[in-house]
This record gives structure tokens, sequence and C-alpha cells, in this order.
């Protein structure tokens, strides 16, 4: 594990270097909690200030130097101080050897933990931010008494003073993927976010605690965190700081809140004497504050949680939460989310007895995709003779948490219970599941069909016809998958879930087909419908989520997958460790980073989604796909290579209605391999058969992979009567009257101009997908039209590179064939000389500076013209912006 680096604070490190670097600035001092980084902040600004400018003093105030007349900055004075000086006297000699050290520089002097600074010390600081050249800068801890003369710094507006904030998610994010080497799975970094409330030194110690118990597991380049965390003593010495000695009834009130949170006040205080509630509060222990109608208690910062849990005994820890749910039992459970609670508490202090409840609770944390939680329930309730019902529902739920073969054993144990035609219909959907999606049994589909015929109730028939719509639609066929589906919209008996499950596939195939507007019509009825169904088949959110996802990437629309991204059940999924929900969304983020040109955020998300989804038999090929298309837009040919080679080992038939996007990603790895003839082949070939199955939604996007291919006049399908075939521009021109939406025509648009050599249509179609954020797409638009541009030498050019230096400024490094192709090949000699000239320089300075003649210098000049298709030094710059490892500046 590397250093901890130093990452994010721009804001606050821009602000310090600015009171240290303004012309009127006497200071800035930050103040914030033990932790925070306030000190390496401090230590960051300072080191970048140059010592021939600034007299630098760097102190670190301590309680061992408190008690002692200038023991806080000792290590700037000298050690004997003049005799018979007053105390003014004295400050004013302190004053005068910091200006004689920094001989007509200016001083800087920088405190750490200013708070603790001895009272001389405290208003020598005082008396230098009044003298002129002078800054002084510090850091405080909140809470802590101060002393005067720090205080009145920013009361006497003397310098800045401001509140250092803990880091936020995204800086928390960056900081674990610099120290770990790698980027961290978002739900990793979430729930470490989480338990260090953005505060560095505990997540170092929650890094180092996970890291040293063996729990930080590395895949595909990225970290998982298992969730399992060995309280290091380092970490609970930290924390014992922080909450100090407790009396008995404080502690009451501190373990209360951390067996319940967020725990109301009205419950907390009938639990535990109102006084200790109140010193625990003012101590900074809980905080207190409204949730809607009701106020809640919760515990001042998440690591308390861990640690007074784990230490509370056995038997209090069985006591206090038995006592939260007689508690809330008596007072009501008002509120949807008390019956979970109040099953938990009963669960976890042994006095759970009600099957009722505890299924009734599994059921309810399986509506929020809390998986491991409903999975503990439901077992619970099985135990507890909660039969059949709480059967059906833990088979379930351990076939979400990727453990069929467990869950087929559990389902087997109630074989014999099947006592009605309802029971047999539900036992027969979930065997179903788990054999298609869990064993990869793909003869489920067929057992499933023949066993609905022998139900007599048109209800049971229709839901079982449900599941086996959406199992012939993951396994391809998908003409069957939508009349099965069809006949369960058309039938009056089908409940609200079987329902919606067959609308969700009938979404599904519209977006293939490219009937856009139909599957979110479709998938908006099924959202619509979600109050009534997600009680009995919670599960089918990630049916329509798949549907809603595959039209959203097939048409482009990535603001509808950053909504996607942003939903609710992201954060549930998230939360509950519903690794199937959070798998495919992290592809969705993928693919749209990608097609923006975020090619380093793209690869981050789809190793992050390979990791979450490894043990799993649904989504995996797609998420290694995804991650092979990452990687070739990044020029990384061998783990491009490596990506595509899993994908193919994880990929299952079941779920066939996938691969277009295997094999899309097939086409890409070629491609960044340099195998154009291959990659060609491979698309083509593709869109013939996407083209037979009427995938007309997915066939569109891998005809443009041909076109910034540059094969736009490649023949595609099948021979016509005169004995021709379609090209690929054509066939996308055809596409325009069958695909929803505005993104095809615009893509025919650009096969049309490319087959054309229309470079100014070309400019305006990029034009149009760089609005849509599809900025990949724009570049390669881009690059098409300035290639042959620059091969006729047209005045265009200058224009187009400007364009396209804009563009690659949004991308981060990327590689595609069309950009490729345009890349000059520039020797060191002439991309040096190049780069003199577009800084200014005349033939004449650059031959000087490199000892060359004049007419060498126009030579090169010449040769660099003919390569980037531009006719004069003043078109340069733009020109050599876009040219990787060139900024367009002067070399050396």
């Amino acid at each position: 594990m590397s250093r901890w680096s130093f990452v994010g604070r721009t804001d606050e490190l821009t602000r310090l270097l600015a009171a240290t670097h303004g012309g009127q600035g006497h200071g800035l001092f930050f103040s914030g909690s033990a932790g925070v980084g306030k000190s390496r902040l401090l230590r960051e600004g300072v080191a970048t200030l140059p010592a021939d400018r600034y007299a630098l003093s760097f102190v670190a105030a301590s309680t061992a130097t408190a008690a002692l007349p200038f023991g806080g900055l000792a290590p700037v004075l000298p050690a004997e101080q003049p005799p018979g000086l007053s105390p003014a006297g004295v400050l004013r000699w302190g004053v005068d050897v910091l200006r004689e050290q920094a001989a007509g520089r200016r001083i800087v002097l920088a405190i750490d933990d200013a708070h603790l600074l001895d009272p001389p010390s405290a208003a020598l600081v005082h008396l230098l931010a009044r003298v002129e050249n002078t800054t002084v800068l510090g850091t405080l801890r909140s809470g802590e008494q101060i002393p005067l003369p720090i205080r009145a710094l920013w009361t006497d507006d003397l310098v800045e003073h401001t509140e250092l904030a803990p880091l936020g998610a995204g800086e928390t994010t960056g900081l674990l993927a610099a120290i770990l080497g790698g980027p961290v799975d978002a739900g990793s970094a979430e729930r470490l976010f989480r338990l260090s409330a953005g505060n560095p030194l505990l997540l170092r110690e929650l890094v180092l605690a996970a890291a040293t118990g063996g729990e930080l597991v590395r895949s595909y380049g990225g970290w998982r965190w298992t969730g399992r965390l060995e309280l290091a003593p380092s970490l609970t010495d930290l924390v014992d700081t922080r909450i100090g000695q407790l009396e008995t009834g404080v502690r009451t009130v501190v373990e209360l809140v951390a067996f319940g949170e967020p725990l109301g006040l009205h419950l907390l205080e009938r639990a535990a004497d109102p006084a200790d509630v109140e010193v625990a509060e003012e101590r900074g222990l809980i905080t207190v504050g409204p949730d809607d109608r009701r106020v809640d208690a919760r515990l001042a910062h998440p690591l308390y949680g861990e640690v007074i849990r784990r230490r509370c005994p056995v038997s209090r820890t069985r006591r206090l939460q038995a006592q939260l749910a007689e508690r809330l039992e008596l007072v009501g459970a008002r509120r949807r989310g008390d019956l979970l609670r109040v099953a938990v508490w009963r669960l976890n202090s042994g006095t759970a007895q009600d099957p009722a409840l505890l299924l009734d609770a599994a059921g309810q944390a399986f509506t929020r995709y809390d998986v491991p939680l409903a999975t503990r329930l439901a077992r619970a309730a099985l135990d507890a003779e909660g039969g059949f019902h709480a059967a059906e529902l833990l088979a379930t739920l351990l076939m979400f948490g990727d453990r069929p073969e467990e869950a087929i054993g559990v389902l087997d144990a109630v074989a014999g219970d099947l006592v009605s035609e309802e029971r047999r219909s539900r036992w027969l959907a979930v065997r179903a599941i788990v054999g298609y999606w869990g064993l990869r049994q793909h003869s489920m589909v067929d057992t499933i069909a023949a066993a609905g015929h022998t139900l007599t109730d048109p209800g049971h028939r229709a839901r079982l016809r449900a599941f086996e719509a959406i199992m012939r639609l993951h396994g391809l066929d998908v003409d069957t998958a939508v009349r099965l589906a069809r006949s369960v919209l058309d039938h009056q008996a089908p409940g609200v879930a079987a329902r919606e499950l067959a609308r969700s596939t009938i979404a599904h195939a519209d977006a293939v087909r490219g009937r856009f507007r139909a599957s979110a019509s479709a998938i908006d009825r099924v959202q619509a419908e979600a109050a009534d169904w997600r009680a009995d088949m919670p599960y089918l959110q990630l049916a329509m989520e798949l549907a809603r996802g595959t039209r959203l990437a097939l048409c482009g629309d990535l603001t509808g997958i950053d909504a996607l991204a942003a939903d609710e059940f992201a954060d549930q999924a998230g939360a509950g460790d519903f690794r199937l929900g959070t798998g495919y969304l992290s592809i969705l983020q993928a693919y749209a980073a990608r097609l923006r040109g975020r090619a380093d955020d793209a690869l981050k998300a789809s190793v992050g989604a390979c990791a979450v989804l490894a043990t799993g038999r649904v989504f995996a090929g797609l998420a290694h796909a995804e991650r092979a298309q990452a990687a070739a837009l990044r020029g990384d040919v061998a783990t491009a290579t490596e990506a595509m080679a899993e994908a193919d080992r994880a990929q299952t038939p079941g779920m066939a209605i996938l691969q277009p996007w295997l094999e899309q990603a097939r086409g890409a790895v070629l491609a960044a391999a340099g195998d154009l003839v291959g990659a060609t082949r491979q698309l083509g070939e593709l869109a013939d058969r996407l083209r037979a199955d009427g995938f007309a939604g997915h066939e569109v996007l891998v005809l443009h992979d041909l076109v910034r291919l540059g094969q736009a006049t490649a023949p595609v399908g099948p021979t016509r009567a005169d004995g021709s075939r379609r090209t690929v521009a054509q066939r996308l021109a055809e596409l325009c009257g069958t695909v929803d939406g505005a993104l095809t025509p615009l893509l025919a648009r650009q096969a049309r101009a490319a087959a054309e050599g229309d470079g100014t249509t070309l400019l305006e179609v990029a034009d149009e997908l760089a609005k849509l954020d599809l900025t990949v797409w724009a570049v390669d638009a881009t690059a098409t039209a300035l290639r042959g541009w620059r091969r006729d030498r047209s005045t265009s050019a200058a224009a187009a590179h400007e364009r396209l230096a804009a563009l690659l400024t949004h991308c981060d490094r990327i590689r595609t064939p069309a950009f490729d192709a345009l890349r000059p090949t520039l020797s060191a000699r002439e991309l040096e000389v190049a780069g003199l000239a577009a800084a200014g320089m005349t033939s004449r300075v650059i031959a000087g500076r490199l000892f060359l003649s004049t007419r060498t210098v126009e030579n090169h000049l010449q040769r660099v013209y003919g390569k980037l298709g531009i006719t004069s030094r003043a078109k340069l710059g733009a020109a050599l912006r876009w040219i990787p490892g060139h900024d367009g500046n002067p070399a050396g």
C-alpha cells in the first residue's frame, strides 16, 4: 500500500495560496475536527512556496509546550532572549528576529494546532500579523479553547477564518484509488465514505484494518471491500479518545442509539433518562434532528456505533434490543419501517417467536433490496415454522444472493407441501428462476411451459407464462417471448406482478427492435404499477431496468442513463448488496462514460461491475465486454483481449439476448489490435445476423461502428435481385423508417457524408453528436472530415483542427481507428521545430536555437505542413494540440 496521497481540497489549497500570495493578505486559519486533514493541507500548501521569495517558518504547537513562554515558537526564535526587555519589548524583539531572518523576503509563519499556543507565542503571532509583508497561516481544532490573541486575528479582520469540511464522496473515492493503486468499486467506496464520514484519518485506519484482515480484495484491477471489519487497536483508540469516559446513564443512551438508530426521540426518552439524553447530545455523542414528522436521534459519527456494538456484552446487547422492540410495540409501529425494526430487534435479542412478523419483515427488506437482511429474516421465519411461504421467499433471496444450489435445497424441502395450485405455480416459478439463471439449466424453459398446461386456474397459468416469456426472450427466442407476453396481457386473470413482468418483456423486445417509443411507454406503465407488484415480485425491478437500460443505450440517451444511475433503486441496490442491480447499473455507467470519451471512468466502472458480478451468472459476460470496450478505447490491447476472453467464458446461453453487445465489443477489440480487416468482417457478419433477427436497434449501432472504421460504402445484407448489395450507408438510411428517434437519421447522415467525402456535413453531424454528449463519435466524425481535407490540402482543415482539439479537451487519452488514421508521423526534430514555430519563433531564431540552417528549418516546416494538411505556421498551434503528448507549446 502506497503512501497516502494528497487528493482533492483544490478550492481550499487555492484559497490558502491566494492568502499567501495576496498583496494585502495577512493570512488564513482553518478549523476542523481531528483527522479532517488540516495539518496535511497546511503542509502541502506551504511546501509549494519557493524559498527564494518566502521566508517560511513551520511550527506545530502541542500540549507539551503550551505551558512554556514562547514554547510554541521555540523552533523559530533564538534560544536566549535579550535581558531586561519588557513584555512588549520581547514581542517587538521576536518580530525583528523574524524580519532579519527573512532578509527582505515575505515572512510566512505556519502554525499547526494554533489553539495549543502558549499566551506569549499567541501574542507574538497576533503582532506579526499586523506587520507588512507577512502572512500568518494556521490550523485549529474545532471545539477547543482558542487563545484570545489568535481569535482576535479574524475578529480584527487580520486573517480569514474558515471551517474545513470533511472530504466529499468523490474525494474519498479518489483518495482510496490513489492509495490502493487502482479503482475501488462504488459500493465499497460508499460504505467506507459513510463509516469514515469523510475524515481522512479515520478512513486511513479503516483501510489499514480492512487490508490487514484480508477484507480488501483485488479483482480485475479493482478493489472491493467485503464489508467485514476487524477493529484494530489504533482505530478503537481514536474512537475512545473522542467518546471519553461515560457515566452509566449516558452510556445506556449511546448504546440504545447504536442499536436502534435512527431512533425516535420519544422512544429513546422512554427507554432512558431524558437528562442522560441531553448530556449525550451536549457532549456531541448523539445528534437529534427532525425527520419528516418525527424527531430522531443518531450517533454523531458512524464509527461510534461500530465500536460500541462490538464492545457491548452479549447479554446487554440482547436486553437492549429486546427493550427497544417492546417500547416500539407499546407506542405502536406507525411507520412502514417500524415493523422491520421490531423484527430485527426481536431476532437479534433472541425473542423472535412470530413467523408472520419475520416473514413480513423479510418481504419488506427485499422490497428495499437489502438481500442479506431479507435472507436472514426469511431463514428465521422458516426456522420458526413459517412453512411454504418462508421457503419460497428464502429460495428467491438465495438465488439473488448467488447461492442457487442452496436455493434448490430449500425448495426441495417443501416440495411435498404444494397443497394448492397457487402454491404449485409459485413453487414452479421460483424453481424455474433458480434453475434457468442460477444453475444454467436452460431446459427449465420447456419444463415450465409443460407445467403451465397442467394448471387449471387462468391466473396461475398466466404467472408461469410470464416467466416463460422472459426466459424465451433472454434465450433469444424473441418472437415466442412476445407472443407469450401478449397472451398474458390479453388475459383478464393475471395478477399485477405477472402482467407487468410480461410488459417488461415486451418493452425489452421493443427496444432491441428499435421501437423506442413503445418501449418507453411500456416501461412507464410498469413503473406506475410498482406499488402493486413490488411486494409480490421485487426483482421485477431488474427486468424493468434491463429493458430501460437497453433502450437508453441503443438510442444514445446518456442523460437518461445518468438519471437511472441516480435513481432511488441504485441507492437501495448498492446499500442492500443487490449485486445484479448494482452490477448492471455500473455497466450502464461505464457505457455512458465511454461514449463521452471518459475512458478512465469507463474502465473504472466496468471493473467495478466485473468485481460485483464475479460470482453471478447473469450479467458477468456483459460486464467483461464493457471492460473490453473501455480498454480498447484507451488503447490497452492486452487488457481488452483478456477482458473479451473473460466475457466469452462468463457469458451463458441463457442470456443470449446480451450477445450482440459482446459481438460488438469483439469488433472493437480487433480494431484496437490493428486488425481492421477482421473487425470489419466481424461487424459486417454481426449486422447481417441482427438484420435477420429483426434487432434493428442493435443493427444501427453496429453499422455505425463500420462507418467509424471507414466502411460506409462496404456491402452488407442479402444480395438483391439485380445482384448488388446495399452499402452500410444505404442500409442506415433504410433503417431511418424503422428505428425511432433522432439518432438513427443523424448516423445515417454521417454515413452518407463519409461515403461521399462531404467534410462539411461530417462536421455538422459532429456538432450534433457533441450536443448529445456522444463525444467519441463526434471525434471520429471530425477526424474523418479532417483526413479528407488534409489529403486535399483544403483550407477547411484549419477549422477542423480547432474543432477536434476542442472535442478532445472533454476526453481522456483515447484511441480509435479513425483518430489513429489521422495522426501524422512527425519525427522528433519535426515536432521540435513545429512546436517552436507554433510559439511564434521565426525560422532564423529556431535555426540559431537548434544549431540548424534556416533552409533546414524551412524544409522541416514544409514537411510538417504537408503531414498536417495545413499551409502556414499560423495554423500550427491548433494542428499540434490534438497530437498526443504535445500541447502546441515549444519544446524545452
